[in-house]
């Protein structure tokens, strides 16, 4: 048994022995690396070169002397299994005095044995960790690094690992506070990377790298110099109007002077190496010239204008360029606008029906699989390379409102929505997608056999791929979110068609975690439903699609379904689309209630007798498209057994029947995988899929 009073009195005795710095023994600057497994180098080929310890001497250099106190299955709470201060490690570090102390523990902790039991002794116990540890020199600097992650498939992952993990982050902030000490974070460089967590816990070389890397840019301070996110470049847009916060990286302690449109901010570099400024609200127009400066460096970005920022996103129907589009021959001549400005990312290769090179998995592990973009001015160049649908939008909001509009694409052909998602949305909404998904049925056949395809003869579970669930948040959202937008525009779901009930609910996961991101809680965000194709699950997701409207204020979705292809994913009349998202805008956005967003969608119905009377929103001047009679419509009996029914327009309604079902209590409306439905309203703007529930 343990004998704490033991340990107690052990302490007071340190209190007592004369504080000596540790560096005036010899010269050196003593790091201690105090810790569990992790800091050991557990499964490690070499733990004494491979280490984060060993890593970080290489870094630091013969200035330092590093020393790794690492006991494999170690808790920090001196209740549990087998508490950090009654391993001999520990003593060990209690014999040598240290000028830096890093403490890595709490992992183990999220042990069912350790956390729910000993919770509320963690804080205290922590605290008495560094209490014995400064009693050796009262000036030693104390680290405490907030603990790695363990990956979703740790076998105790939903158990509770994931929960007691964010908890004891939680408790380890509160340590350093109440206890004086310098907070360093472990967990979210790694979180981005679980390839690199080789049995779930521990880091293999690479992630032994990074955790050298944050370790040695909290002792030095050395964060790489000044730095704003890659998105920031020459022609870019700001939004106007509104306070902006910009932010970056610089050295710890560095000053740091951000200039824009005769405004002039003043900050320092924290001790994580960021700044964060707020700039008042820019008046439209510019040109500006924002410049960042420290006393050694400095960075200009120029020629910024400031208006209306747009993100689009999606799969390929977004990604389709302008100059593969029906009206592009005939637009891209006229594409000059200096008020548009485009911020292109491409990807490095196709997700085509070939195995990727080596040189380029190596890249998409390393999240780097999107282009380094920069922004440019659009130009007939510029625009036929872009994103058909994010061009005629930024035409059609630039003419209607008379401001420099910026739009962005980002999108990959083939990629499902959870690629989109961030990973702790994921890992506390759907954790289930994360495991073994090359091989999990929440993400489309296609999607998974491309995948592997693409992967070629790396079979490696540790080999990630653009449709991997997250992927695509962390390669290329995650950086975007340091640039200011006001909306975002979506075509995405064929790739999710195959599961209309898992796509509703990462759709409503998707909006809110993307709103989080951008700290805009009521940020826009309009969508295309999908097209008219002859695949039989797509009416139901239009139909999805459609009332997902209803679920999260602040969104808004254009109807395609007259201008789908039966046979072809990737029609190519796409400048009504961004005619049609830009209506959405208008009508919410910018003040323009003259504008109809939408065309007809379902509001309600009523049977009258053998018919059904179907009301709608945005219904002025019911008519069809072609100057045919009504078609699409179909009524059903209680047994769900649909039958082709006459429509009439009466107004701002439809009434509906069948000669061959007397008491409909069902309809629905353009509800063929591909579909000729022809009802619009005075707008020409077609009317959406719809199913109505049971009517009385």
């Amino acid at each position: 048994m343990i004998n704490f009073r033991f340990l107690a009195l052990w302490g007071m005795l340190l209190l007592l022995l004369p504080a000596t710095p540790a560096m005036a023994q010899s010269g050196k600057i003593k790091v201690s690396c105090l810790g569990n497994s992790i800091t050991y180098g557990t499964g490690l080929e070499n733990p004494d070169t491979e280490s984060y310890p060993a890593i970080l001497q290489q870094m630091l250099g013969d200035g330092y002397e590093v020393i790794r106190y690492g006991k494999p299955g170690a808790t920090l709470i001196n209740r549990a299994f087998r508490p950090y201060m009654a391993s001999e490690e520990y003593h060990l570090a209690m014999q040598r005095p240290c000028d830096i102390a890093v403490i890595h523990l709490g992992v183990n902790d999220t042990d069912p044995r350790s956390w729910p039991h000993y919770r509320e002794d963690f804080v205290r116990d922590y605290l008495s960790l560094v209490d014995s540890v400064r009693s050796l020199n009262p000036k030693c600097r104390i680290l405490v690094a907030k603990i790695a992650p363990q990956r979703n498939t740790h076998y105790r992952f939903q158990s509770g690992t994931r929960d007691w993990n964010l908890q004891i982050r939680e408790a380890i902030a509160t340590v350093a506070q109440a206890g004086n000490c310098e907070l360093i974070d472990f967990y979210t460089p790694l979180h981005r990377h679980p390839e690199l967590l080789h049995d779930n816990v521990h880091p293999n070389v690479e992630g032994s790298r990074i955790m050298a890397q944050v370790v040695y840019s909290a002792i030095t301070g050395n964060y790489g110099g000044l730095k704003l996110a890659e998105c920031f470049s020459d022609h870019m847009v700001l939004p106007r109007n509104r306070q902006l916060t910009i932010d970056g990286t610089a050295n710890v302690g560095d000053p740091v002077t951000v200039s824009i449109a005769g405004q002039q901010h003043r900050t320092t570099t924290a001790s994580d190496g960021t700044w964060t400024v707020t700039l008042q609200p820019l008046k439209t127009g510019g040109p500006y010239t924002l410049t960042v400066k420290t006393d050694k460096q400095h960075v200009t970005v120029k020629d910024i204008l400031a208006g209306e920022v747009w993100l689009c996103s999606g799969q390929s129907n977004m990604q389709f360029a302008l100059k593969d589009c029906s009206t592009g021959k005939e637009d891209i001549p006229q594409a000059g606008n200096p008020r548009i400005r485009l911020l292109n990312y491409q990807w490095l290769s196709d997700t085509y029906n070939h195995p990727f090179p080596t040189e380029l998995l190596d890249s998409i592990n390393h999240l780097r699989y999107m282009t380094h973009a920069t922004w440019q001015e659009c130009n007939p160049e510029s625009a036929a390379a872009f994103s058909a649908i994010g061009y005629y939008f930024a035409q059609a909001l630039q003419d209607s409102i008379q401001v420099p509009v910026g739009i962005i694409q980002n999108a990959v052909g083939g990629s499902g929505i959870e690629s989109w998602i961030d990973r702790t949305t994921m890992e506390l909404e759907l954790p289930a997608i994360l495991n073994d998904w090359s091989n999990n049925d929440f993400l489309m056949d296609w999607n998974r056999e491309r995948a592997k395809v693409n992967m070629g003869e790396n079979r490696s579970k540790f080999q990630r791929h653009p449709f991997e669930p997250c992927y695509m948040y962390e390669a290329n959202v995650e950086m975007l979110t340091h640039l200011p937008i006001n909306g975002v525009l979506w075509y995405q779901g064929e790739s999710n068609a195959h599961n209309v009930e898992s796509h509703e609910k990462m759709f409503q996961m998707l909006v809110r975690s993307w709103r989080q991101a951008w700290k805009l809680p009521d940020m826009p965000f309009y969508y295309v439903q999908l097209s008219s194709l002859n695949r039989p699950a797509w009416p139901w997701f239009r139909d999805s699609q459609r009332r997902l409207m209803n679920d999260l204020p602040h969104l808004g979705m254009a109807v395609s379904t007259d201008l789908g292809d039966s046979l072809d994913v990737h029609y190519h009349q796409k400048k009504p689309l961004g005619e049609r998202l830009v209506r959405w805008a208008l009508h919410n956005d910018y003040g323009r209630k003259d504008v109809v967003p939408s065309g007809p969608l379902f509001r309600n119905a009523v049977r009258e007798g053998n018919a059904i009377r179907v009301q709608f929103d945005y219904a002025q001047e019911l008519a069809t498209g072609d100057g045919m009679p009504v078609r699409g419509f179909e009524v059903a009996t209680y047994d769900g057994l649909y039958y082709p029914a006459t429509a009439v327009i009466t107004g701002s309604e439809v009434r509906v029947s069948c000669p061959q079902v007397e008491k409909p209590h069902f309809v629905r409306y353009a509800f063929q995988p591909y579909t000729t439905a022809n009802l619009v309203n005075g707008q020409h703007l077609p009317a959406s899929t719809f199913r109505s529930a049971y009517v009385e």
